[in-house]
This record gives structure tokens, sequence and C-alpha cells, in this order.
């Protein structure tokens, strides 16, 4: 079973390479500070695990069917187009702002959308987190009859809290990796208002094309 598990945290770690996941964590933690980002990564992680149990549960006790679950996946693609869409909006509207000041002796970035410069407040945080949730969950949704099948296939049995767990592992340290290199995408590039506009206007013609390919089938 030990060596069962191993080969589900693996196929965990394919499955989190899919362009969709990591085009909707670039979208909400581009231009975000390393905790932010992380947060983002993770929260989006551990509602695309939590999404996938939860939904297998269900497939096994109640007959679903795959309309219902493509709304998941048709959803999902639906916000990462819009995103793109909202990002090159941003970006061709001249609505995304850089600033530059001093913590001490270290040099601060602060990205910002808009006409205004507002700072962040708890409630702006509380809404990324809440975005990047949804987001995960939805795709768990999509893609989890291929998951039931795949790992019902591995293990010749029912579908188990710990396979799942496995598998969400494995995509966890693909996410939690993709994380970190948005955030050094974020302190190392973004360094002046071209690089901005450059680095965004790349995030939001790949989340357009992500998207609609998704949406096309």
């Amino acid at each position: 079973m030990e060596f069962g598990l191993l080969v589900i945290f693996y196929y965990g770690i394919l499955h989190a390479f899919g362009p969709d996941h990591l085009t909707a964590i670039a979208d909400f933690a581009i231009g975000k500070n390393r905790k932010k980002t992380l947060m983002i990564t993770a929260s989006f992680a551990i509602a695309h695990g939590l999404s996938l149990f939860i939904f297998a549960k269900i497939l096994q006790t109640f007959e679903v069917s795959e309309t219902i679950l493509g709304y998941g996946d048709v959803i999902a693609s639906s916000v990462i187009l819009g995103i793109g869409a909202y990002l090159l909006f941003m970006v061709f509207t001249n609505r995304i702002h850089l600033n530059k000041h001093m913590h001490g002796d270290k040099e601060h970035v602060h990205i910002w959308f808009g006409n205004k410069h507002k700072h962040d407040t708890q409630a702006k945080d509380k809404t990324m987190l809440a975005s990047a949730i949804s987001i995960g969950a939805l795709m768990g949704i999509g893609g989890v009859r291929g998951m039931l099948i795949t790992l019902a296939a591995l293990s010749g049995q029912v579908v188990s809290l710990w396979m799942v767990v496995s598998f969400s592992a494995g995509v966890f340290v693909v996410f939690m990796i993709f994380g970190l290199f948005i955030a050094a995408i974020n302190e190392n590039l973004l360094k002046n208002q071209k690089s901005v506009r450059n680095i965004f206007t790349l995030a939001g013609l790949v989340s357009v094309f992500v998207g609609g390919k998704m949406l096309l089938g």
C-alpha cells in the first residue's frame, strides 16, 4: 500500500502541472509580495485537495451526471479567461502602477491597480484568498472523475482518504514551488513600469489563451 501511495503522490505531481492550475495561481499571485503569494498558492492547493476528496465521496455514493461535473470546468475556465481579459484591460488603460519607497534601508516596491493609490486592506486580502480558494475548489470538481478513475485503477479498490491525501500532497508540492517562482518574478523582475506592463501583459495573454482553449474543449 505504501508503494501505491507513492505512485499516487507522483500522479498528483503530474496533475499539478496542468496549465489551468498554474495559470490561475499566476493570475492571483502576480504582483503580490512573497507572503501573499505563498498564502494564495497554499489556499488554492488546499481547496483543490479538499474539493477532490469531498466530491470523490459524493460520486462514490450518488450518481452524478457528466454535465454537472462539467460545470466546474466551465466556470473555472470562464474565470481564468475573464481574469486574463481584465489584466489586459488594466494594462492597456494604464491602470497598473508601480510605486517605490524605502522601509529603513530596504527599498519596497508596491504595485497597485486603478486610478488612485490605495494600500491593501484586510478586506481586500480576504477577498483575494476567497477567490483563490473558490477557483481551486471549482477545478477540483471538474477534475474529480478523472482522478477517481486513475486512483481506482492504481489501487484496485475504493478511493480512501489517504489516497486523496497523497494525491493532494503531490499537487501541493508543485503549487508551492510554482508559488516561489512567481514570488521570485515579483521580487526581481517587477522593478519599473515597463517591466510591470510586460509581465502583466504576458500573464493576461496566457490566461486568455488557456481559458479560451479549455472552454472550446
